[in-house]
């Protein structure tokens, strides 16, 4: 229940009053839709077609008095303009209405999905280090398809429950007995359809974590392809992904089967109820047959409603738990979100610049915050400006860890951060952060052109300027080879170029946001002599001119370094220069050395 009315409170919210005209007309399409049944017997009758006595049926006697009264003639053809006109005024308010609830429901889709995007792009990076990437991408692709149908059909049962409330008005208008009958019958049959709806929350609970299954195995599969086809590992995954895709299709025919059940049951029993009515209006409480017909009229017009009403809501039900998935996600990224985005900056990344150094002062971190493991322990180091720092160590010794936190990503659990001796705040965040250019093992390139992905950071960029940042990354003259040079399509994941290649773009990418720290996150250990030699070229251009700081598996990459600093199981364990270090012949680093000779 909380989710629905959850549902309903975002409904309005992006809607407004567009609910309230889109109330007005279901009411008015409703209210011709009975009185175009209330009306076409008597109407009928009127001109000879049918023997009835109208004053027994409330209402009509006065209104073919009043009709007389204007001198009106009441024959075939007035009769049935006035018919048409009843109904092609509703099916004319119909089509407005059709139009307007699809108007409501792709905006509410659209803010929905607007509101979950940024909610996940302003979340910390914690957030994102316990989860997949394959249940965001389930979420805002199954999930939102799955509450939009759950939106279309929330307005389908309001639709559905206006109509029977005003053709249920009408029916009592003209037998209060005969109409309560069919409400009680109704009613009834509701109870015995609660356990329908129960099945279809369950069925929808176990769907989304199918999908959630689905969506992860399909990345898992697609992310790994070169290593499944390197072992031979196809039919094991087939194996698997076809034992999902059945639980997948058991999940839907036992839905559909419940929908079919409950269809059935509201469908043979209104057979059923309509002799028993017949039986029990004629036989027992000799009702006028011309009342009789226009009540037999209306309960075969409001059962179908009845039935809409039910299916509605077990298709609701089993819509429900993609919409508490939703909401859980936003909920979750909006109270990891990181401060600074109420406060963004205008300035560029060359507007914040470090006059002397970034400091650690006894830095202490932990991801498990109930575990008392920390990755990294009673951290103090200091890195000059405008200098080279390179940091090292074996895997898992806490390098990534301490450059996350150096870039502002993750805020340590004991400890300070210091800019030039002074502690790195809330409200320095944003401009501190806008001054970081980042260079990842991964390169991240996107399925475009070369002048769009450098584009992506700085929008306003120059060519001049493009090319001064290709050409301080050495990548200048390859792009100048190719067809189209800076309009080159690379490809997904700029699939079309070298590994060097991406990566000395990556590091174009990053120098023309101007920063004042670089950062290089093991940029080079899957490069090969010649482009690691590159890179190694372009960062001696750059070096003086802003901090960079350098994560290497590669020792010969840091020969230049001012400043090495060595991590073992997330303290340091030695720090000074590369000389000075290989050295020290029982140091950490002496060993790394030892093992790469």
């Amino acid at each position: 229940m909380r989710d629905m009315i959850l549902l309903l409170k975002k409904l309005y919210a992006s809607s407004g009053n567009r609910i309230y005209l889109h109330l007005v007309l279901m009411i008015f399409v409703s209210a011709l839709e009975g009185i175009g049944i209330f009306l076409i017997i008597p109407l009928l009758s009127i001109i000879g077609a049918f023997d009835m006595d109208i004053s027994s049926v409330p209402f009509v006697d006065e209104a073919m008095n009043q009709l007389k009264s204007w001198n009106m003639p009441l024959n075939l053809p007035i009769v049935l303009f006035v018919y048409v006109l009843l109904v092609g005024g509703q099916a004319l308010l119909q089509r407005n209405q059709f139009i307007l609830a699809t108007k409501i429901e792709q905006r509410y889709i659209r803010q929905l999905r607007a509101e979950t995007h940024e909610a996940l792009l302003k979340a910390k990076w914690e957030f994102f280090l316990g989860r997949r990437n394959s249940d965001y991408n389930q979420i805002l692709s199954t999930e939102l398809n799955r509450v939009s149908n759950g939106i279309n059909l929330l307005l389908t049962l309001t639709s559905a429950a206006a109509f029977t409330l005003i053709q249920i008005g009408f029916a009592m208008w003209l037998s209060a007995k005969l109409t309560s009958i069919i409400i009680i019958s109704g009613l009834l049959l509701s109870l015995v359809s609660r356990r329908f709806v129960r099945k279809s929350s369950k069925l929808g609970k176990e769907a989304s974590q199918l999908f959630k299954s689905y969506f992860a195995d399909l990345s898992d599969h697609f992310n790994g392809i070169k290593d499944i086809k390197s072992n031979l590992l196809e039919r094991s995954h087939i194996r698997k992904f076809v034992e999902l895709c059945g639980r997948i299709e058991s999940n839907y025919v036992k839905a559909y089967r419940v929908y079919a059940n409950s269809q059935f049951l509201y469908r043979s029993s209104s057979v059923l109820l309509i002799a028993l009515f017949a039986y029990v209006s004629i036989h027992l409480l000799q009702v006028p047959a011309e009342q009789l017909i226009l009540i037999v009229l209306i309960f075969t017009r409001l059962w179908p409603h009845f039935i809409t009403i039910q299916s509605s809501l077990e298709r609701i039900m089993s819509q429900l738990p993609a919409m508490k998935v939703l909401s859980d996600l936003q909920r979750d990224s909006g109270l990891a979100q990181e401060k600074h985005f109420s406060q963004e900056a205008k300035e560029d990344a060359s507007s914040y610049s470090i006059k002397d150094s970034i400091s650690c002062s006894n830095v202490s971190y932990r991801y498990d915050k109930e575990n008392s493991k920390s990755a990294l322990s009673h951290i103090d180091i200091r890195i000059p400006a405008n200098q080279m720092t390179a940091i090292v160590g074996k895997s898992g010794a806490g390098k990534s860890t301490l450059v996350d936190l150096l870039m502002g990503l993750i805020q340590p659990d004991e400890g300070k951060l210091l800019i030039d001796g002074k502690e790195l705040n809330e409200g320095q965040m944003y401009p501190y952060r806008n001054a970081i250019g980042y260079v990842s093992q991964d390169p991240f390139l996107f399925h475009g052109s070369l002048r769009e992905n450098l584009q992506l950071v700085v929008p306003s960029a120059t060519e001049a300027e493009m090319w001064e940042a290709l050409r301080f990354s050495a990548s200048d003259e390859f792009v100048r080879k190719l067809p189209q040079g800076l309009d080159t399509v690379i490809g997904d994941r700029g699939v079309r170029l070298s590994g060097g290649e991406r990566q000395r773009i990556v590091l174009a990418r990053a120098i023309l946001r101007k920063p004042s720290i670089l950062v290089l996150d093991e940029a080079t250990s899957a490069l090969d002599g010649e482009n690691e030699v590159q890179i190694k070229e372009a960062l001696d251009m750059l070096h003086g001119t802003m901090t960079i700081i350098v994560i290497a598996h590669r020792l010969s990459t840091i020969r230049h370094a001012d400043q090495v600093i060595v991590l073992e199981q997330g303290t340091v364990v030695q720090q000074g220069g590369y000389t000075q270090l290989s050295m020290e012949t029982r140091g950490t680093f002496r060993k790394l050395l030892s093992y790469q000779s």
